[in-house]
């Protein structure tokens, strides 16, 4: 029987903290929240306990932030598309910042299983002042395994409705969308990192964003499969193709923590669940 699972999570500013209350109907939930920078930025672990999805499932985040706050969103593993006997499994997350709120939307990879059919929608709602860094990677098959991605789909949404819109689907018999040059080159996974303002961004902090990222992909070994624009003024984005996960994980890891100390004099973080 197909599962759906809700979760609704909101952030508050309260006496100088960052405070997260959750609801959820079915096999979605927080695991923890917890501080590692102090009081200010409250990180969240968001767990699937079933570790993925089938044909007929669907997950729906919502995430809300207020005023003063600071979210980070993670999960301790990667989520998974599995095949599916003909029914679509889809992920829908959905992410609304008031003004003057900070979020960080960092899941690891999706997993997508050779004869999946997948859907992974993401829209976010910035008011002016809100900023978000986020990032959404997906890993088609499992080459390490000799898994290779051969038959199925993905449908790939993220959305900053009126502003910027990625939507692409993958289909695994499109042989010339996988291999071509001007396709994926027989890579194997698809990652974005993005800012989202709520407000245009001034035309210097957007190019010290994207200096950083340049420099990044300059001395990193996906340099030639990787690049950083500014499609909108309230957008900045580096995008990567990686033949594995890994290496694509590490530069946009490596970008992120550069964006969030230019943008928001914070050092480095790497969330806790990362480490075990």
């Amino acid at each position: 029987m197909p599962w759906h699972a809700r979760l609704h999570l909101a952030y508050a500013h309260e006496a100088s903290r960052t405070v997260a209350r959750f609801r959820h109907d079915g096999p979605l939930r927080i695991l923890q929240s917890l501080y590692p920078e102090g009081d200010a930025v409250c990180h969240s672990v968001l767990v699937h306990p079933p570790g993925g999805l089938v044909g007929g499932d669907m997950l729906e985040i919502e995430v809300e932030a207020a005023d003063g706050s600071h979210g980070l969103v993670t999960t301790p593993g990667a989520s998974r598309f599995y095949r599916s006997e003909g029914e679509t499994a889809t992920q829908r997350t959905r992410i609304r910042l008031a003004a003057g709120a900070r979020l960080e939307w960092l899941p690891l990879e999706a997993i997508c299983y050779s004869g999946c059919r997948a859907e992974n929608r993401l829209a976010i709602e910035a008011a002016p002042g809100a900023e978000l860094i986020g990032w959404d990677l997906a890993a088609l098959g499992l080459p390490h395994a000799q898994q290779p991605f051969e038959r199925g789909s993905l449908l790939q949404h993220i959305e900053v409705p009126g502003v910027w819109l990625e939507r692409g689907r993958i289909d695994a018999d499109d042989r010339r969308l996988l291999q071509s040059p001007l396709g994926l080159g027989g890579h194997r996974c698809i990652a974005s990192l993005f800012y989202v303002a709520g407000t245009p961004t001034a035309r210097a902090r957007r190019e010290a964003l994207l200096a950083l990222a340049r420099e990044r992909i300059e001395a990193h070994g996906l340099r030639e499969s990787a690049g950083a624009t500014s499609p909108h003024a309230e957008v900045v984005v580096l995008r990567v193709l990686a033949p594995v996960v890994e290496p694509a994980m590490q530069l946009v890891r490596q970008v992120w923590q550069a964006w969030r100390g230019e943008l928001w004099a914070l050092p480095p973080a790497t969330p806790r669940i990362w480490a075990t």
